[in-house]
């Protein structure tokens, strides 16, 4: 199989036209065409000689995911695409549309090894990560698909399949790929990572003091409530958690996000509420609230309306800011992984 080509950054692209005794400068006519022209075949970069046109196609694949299957929604808002890797391994992709945003949820792994109880993904297990550039491509894949509507996309999500931090290096470079200012130039703070908490790399990500967004998908206040549902929290329970989140915010002084999947009568009860309140107390935090997306493999129930209020009323009398979010692409299976346990 050729490597792919939106795994190089445009350092390593520069060497390779170099070997291939080229000029310099068209290594970046070549990073400008993948990144601002969008274009995936060798033949559409018709800035170059054919001589080197040809080299591309010999020796780079400019796509490693086929689509297999595409599902939008009823109000046509969420859009899902499960691929199939080169392995056989399939992963979703998730375009969510708002008022003024196109937000994009991608994958970083296919499966997961958190095993995270509620979650269609961590019940498929580990299967492989993606590459950077197979990152990459889920981005440019969409990219491609809102451009002749007029359409780009304004966030990036990394809440899909797969633990980002279990794959640390291929997502932080493929996020600096596409940070790139000579090329798809999104701006950092348009990314967000959610992780369930693998603490050594909370750390390592805030020393490296990223503008990148941070999420942790924490949904439990207690340790016995969180171990049931997140396995990693015997690893990392809450006390080292939260400490880590505290290194974060006073590395970056950015705001770090909790998400919490409201599950009936589980862990949407005021008592867990007011134990979550008190946990964040002093920290610049938001938290997130989700009444959970079912899946096959696990019995519990999404919360009622009236419950995911109450929920956020305890937070904000403790004066912890709280957003209740909408389910998005339900009729679709949008949640992470549900499309794919059955490909």
């Amino acid at each position: 199989m050729k490597p792919l080509i939106y795994d190089l950054d445009l350092d390593a692209l520069s060497r390779t036209l170099q070997q291939w005794g080229q000029p310099a400068y068209r290594a970046r006519q070549i990073w400008r065409g993948l990144y601002v022209n969008l274009w995936h075949r060798a033949d559409q970069f018709s800035v170059l000689p054919q001589e080197v046109r040809q080299k591309l196609a010999q020796h780079f694949a400019f796509a490693h995911l086929t689509p297999e299957k595409s599902l939008e929604s009823s109000d046509k808002k969420t859009t899902k695409v499960l691929f199939r890797l080169p392995n056989g391994e399939a992963i979703e992709t998730v375009l969510m549309r708002y008022r003024q945003r196109r937000t994009l949820c991608i994958s970083t792994q296919a499966g997961c090894a958190m095993g995270c109880v509620f979650c269609a993904t961590g019940q498929m297990g580990f299967r492989a990560n993606l590459s950077g550039g197979e990152i990459v491509e889920q981005v440019l894949y969409f990219a491609r698909q809102l451009k002749p509507l007029g359409e780009r996309l304004t966030n990036v999500v990394v809440m899909g399949m797969g633990e980002p931090f279990h794959n640390y290096e291929a997502t932080l470079a493929a996020i600096d790929r596409l940070n790139h200012h000579e090329g798809f130039n999104m701006g950092a703070r348009r990314f967000t990572i959610s992780t369930v908490g693998l603490v050594p790399m909370i750390r390592r990500f805030a020393a490296e003091r990223r503008q990148i967004n941070l999420a942790i998908s924490l949904h439990a206040a207690d340790d016995e409530t969180r171990a049931a549902m997140l396995p990693i929290n015997k690893k990392y329970p809450l006390d080292v958690l939260l400490a880590a989140c505290r290194e974060y915010v006073e590395a970056t002084h950015r705001r770090i996000t909790f998400e919490w999947a409201l599950i009936h009568e589980h862990n949407d009860t005021p008592e867990q509420a007011a134990k979550l309140a008190a946990l964040l107390q002093g920290l610049n935090c938001h938290v997130n609230v989700i009444p959970l997306n079912p899946t096959q493999g696990y019995t519990g129930q999404p919360t009622t309306r009236r419950r995911a209020l109450e929920f956020c009323r305890v937070l904000e009398s403790h004066g912890i800011p709280c957003t209740i979010r909408a389910r998005r692409g339900i009729d679709i299976q949008a949640g992470c992984g549900q499309l794919a346990v059955q490909a």
